[in-house]
């Protein structure tokens, strides 16, 4: 049989801790390897340091695997997180600007008003009137003081317009250059995005391949440790049961924590409204969207969510129907998952902070509105079970609570 030194998973870039010139496996030894090699003592201990081995590889690709989809996670996360302010801030400037703009016509408006009351109100040449106007002349020169004070009024006014419109100009330019860092800064989000799916999915697949396989391997090794004499026919009934011992194992588990959800949601979470949009979880918003001291970090930042608290292991609902474009470690919202609603990606819905092993959909997985999708948790930077939903909308995110009750669905009650 071929020495095996490692075992391959496929993904992009090199697995943290693997090389990309080891020697990956291409097969494992048989049940005929094995007897072979209770020939003689030293092929036993040559075959027993092999399936250690093999099984120590499938361990150390699984944790590499899974470094490496955290680190990916976190790095899209930080990436969608600078997306999102940076688009706050040009909202931001793009209003101050129009709201500049309107103070600066508005005064240019009020200057000119003044400026046409002055000329009304001036009649002649008030010199010539005054030195001629004999009785008249406390009255006109009642009229010279207004007048003076109406064109200072008009020059301030319009000293004032000058510099709002500045004002205006300059927050113009700094949209400018925040809408042109916007698209690069979307082209990184969506690189990081992609990286951190086909990380997590490695790490799935480093994790299948362990489970296809450790069985069958520890089966090998405890027919050499133990000196078992075993049929071919018995030993393949042995890793059998073994496999389906462990698919019941895990089965009962998976019971078991669905079971642990506790009561039963809140009546409309789940349900679907007319406009075919669904309460995600139930629970009180405990935290909205919108800059905030984050409860973890105690840093002012951008909560791009708003928080569900319905308890620890309660069902969380797809909002809507799509297709799951991401399940795995996102950074801060730890176990998260992330569907695409509609063909363009124009709108998405994501899922935060669930909890481990509460993930019940994969990459790629068409999801119906109101389907179970996974369990509330607090993986990542969280200080408590809760649901953080966010609703993404041309790639960045916006408040999940006006737009779900724009389409029947009320996250405040």
């Amino acid at each position: 049989m071929a020495v095996l030194a490692g075992l391959s998973v496929a993904v992009s870039g090199t697995i943290v801790g693997i090389g990309s010139d080891a020697a990956f496996a291409t097969s494992y030894p048989s049940y005929a390897d094995v007897q072979a090699a209770k020939a003689s003592e030293a092929a036993k201990t040559a075959e027993i340091a092999t399936l250690q081995g093999l099984l120590a590889t499938l361990q150390n690709n699984v944790k590499s695997a899974q470094a490496l989809a955290v680190q990916k996670g976190t790095d899209a996360q930080t990436a969608q997180t600078k997306l999102d302010e940076a688009t706050t801030t040009l909202t931001k400037l793009t209003q101050q600007a129009a709201s500049a703009q309107a103070e600066a016509t508005t005064t240019k408006n009020e200057a000119g008003q003044l400026a046409a009351q002055q000329a009304r109100s001036g009649g002649g040449d008030l010199t010539a009137t005054l030195f001629f106007g004999g009785s008249k002349t406390d009255g006109l020169l009642t009229q010279l003081g207004l007048a003076s004070m109406v064109k200072d009024q008009s020059s301030g006014l319009y000293a004032k317009a000058i510099q709002k419109q500045h004002t205006a100009q300059s927050l113009t330019d700094q949209a400018g250059v925040a809408k042109t860092a916007l698209k690069g800064l979307a082209d990184e989000a969506q690189k990081a995005l992609a990286d951190a799916v086909a990380a997590s999915q490695a790490a799935s697949d480093a994790l299948a391949t362990q489970q296809a396989h450790q069985i069958e391997l520890n089966a090998q090794l405890a027919v050499l440790t133990t000196n078992a004499n075993q049929t071919e026919a018995s030993y393949n009934a042995g890793v059998a049961a073994a496999r389906a011992a462990a698919a019941a194992a895990a089965a009962a588990a998976a019971a078991s924590a669905a079971a642990a959800g506790g009561s039963a949601p809140s009546a409309p979470a789940g349900q679907t409204s007319s406009s075919g949009w669904a309460r995600p979880s139930a629970g009180h918003i405990s935290s909205p969207y919108g800059y905030r001291i984050d409860p973890y970090t105690g840093a002012y930042a951008l909560h791009e969510g708003t928080d569900l608290a319905p308890g620890c292991n309660s069902p969380i609902y797809a909002a809507h129907s799509g297709t799951v474009v991401m399940a795995g470690p996102y950074g801060g919202y730890g176990n998260y998952i992330r569907i695409r609603n509609n063909d363009d990606g124009s709108y998405m819905t994501a899922y935060g902070h669930i909890v481990n092993g509460g993930t019940l959909v994969h990459v790629g997985q068409t999801v119906s509105v109101g389907q179970n999708i996974a369990r509330v948790g607090s993986t990542g930077w969280s200080t408590g079970c809760h649901l953080h939903f966010e609703v993404y909308h041309n790639g960045t995110t916006i408040d999940p609570v006006p737009f779900m009750r724009a389409h029947g669905v009320d996250l405040a009650n």
